[in-house]
């Protein structure tokens, strides 16, 4: 009992799967996920390669020839755990630190170059947005900026035409910033039904969404407070609808995720190396290691083994044939020779 109320302390956070088509497989249990290998989940059920393998029982391998024609991926800071519906698939997740899905953008415009899939990362709060392929023109009149955010509320076909507020305002700029984030996703799901083509190609389309605004609430008012409590409401009510118009708009070939998190152990830093840094380790080491192999060597290694078991194969059959043959039988040059010898 002490090790579970151990690991729940650990694994606070979590990591919900809200819908996925039939070829990707998430099995039910509580398997924590490492916080930083999220994006290899993400890159898995897209059918891309890992560097390293998942020690992840929590992913089946589902089918290998129907990929998913999207990934939407939420974080939701602020919060540990939310109330989503029973029939999604949540894992607790381990050491939560910032991740990045840049590495599943790139091998998506590696492969699908020529086709310019729709690639969309957002952060409203930070208003920080990045569209490449033809996301520049399907989001070309989404609102990234705050100013742009706040007009787009008070705008007739806005969420607050519709939405109930409770005991959230209008007038104050934290809640205005949580309402902003809703209307960014109801905006992506309404764009996105304009250009139903793009979601029928066959080039994989990716969405990463980060959601500040209920962090920004808890610290404002509180945790405990009746506006936390009708935002994270809203919130789940919000994502449970974004979810099933993504997954709809994609003909139920899309896996929307969630990852909710109180809090990053550690801020967000791009990895960089310098020359000086690589020779002072390798001058480090004391032991004469070798250096890593790349994750590829198993595949050339299968292929050169079998190959030359199949060509060694061949050679003992054919010789074996050669050296058991009856030239006057199988042999029509014998057969022709004798022949012609009787004939003479």
């Amino acid at each position: 009992s002490f090790l579970c109320l151990f690991l729940s302390g650990v694994c606070a956070d979590e990591f919900s799967v809200l819908r996925s088509p039939q070829s990707v497989v998430f099995r039910d249990g509580s398997w924590p996920i490492p916080g930083e290998r999220i994006p290899d989940v993400a890159a898995l059920t897209m059918g891309f390669s890992v560097e390293d393998d998942l020690p992840w029982p929590g992913l089946a391998v589902g089918d290998l020839f129907h990929r998913p024609r999207a990934t939407v991926l939420v974080t939701v800071k602020g919060v540990d755990k939310l109330a989503l519906p029973a029939k999604g698939i949540s894992y607790p997740i381990e050491n939560a630190v910032p991740f990045s899905l840049d590495n599943v953008a790139n091998a998506i415009h590696t492969l699908f170059s020529e086709e310019t899939p729709v690639v969309l990362q957002l952060a409203p709060s930070e208003e920080r947005v990045y569209m490449v392929g033809k996301a520049n023109s399907v989001f070309e009149d989404l609102s990234v900026t705050l100013r742009q955010l706040r007009s787009r509320l008070f705008q007739d076909n806005s969420i607050l035409t519709s939405l109930p507020l409770n005991s959230l305002s209008r007038n104050n700029e934290v809640d205005l910033l949580f309402l902003s984030e809703l209307q960014v996703l109801h905006d992506i799901a309404s764009l996105l039904s304009r250009h139903k083509h793009l979601a029928k190609d066959r080039s994989p389309d990716l969405y990463s969404l980060e959601l500040a605004g209920l962090e920004e609430i808890g610290k404002r008012y509180g945790e405990d407070s009746q506006q936390f409590k009708d935002a994270s409401q809203i919130l789940v009510d919000s994502l449970q609808k974004f979810a099933d118009e993504m997954f709809n708009l994609y003909g139920g070939n899309a896996v929307v995720e969630v990852v909710a998190v109180k809090a990053f152990n550690s801020p967000l830093t791009r990895k960089s190396r310098s020359i000086l840094q690589s020779s002072q380790s390798e001058t480090e080491t004391p032991y004469n290691l070798a250096y890593p192999y790349n994750y590829n060597y198993s595949v050339i290694f299968n292929i050169i083994l079998w190959m030359m078991i199949g060509l060694a194969l061949a050679v003992i059959v054919i010789s074996y044939n050669l050296w058991n043959m009856d030239p006057g039988y199988d042999s029509i040059i014998y057969r022709m020779t004798n022949q012609k010898i009787r004939m003479d």
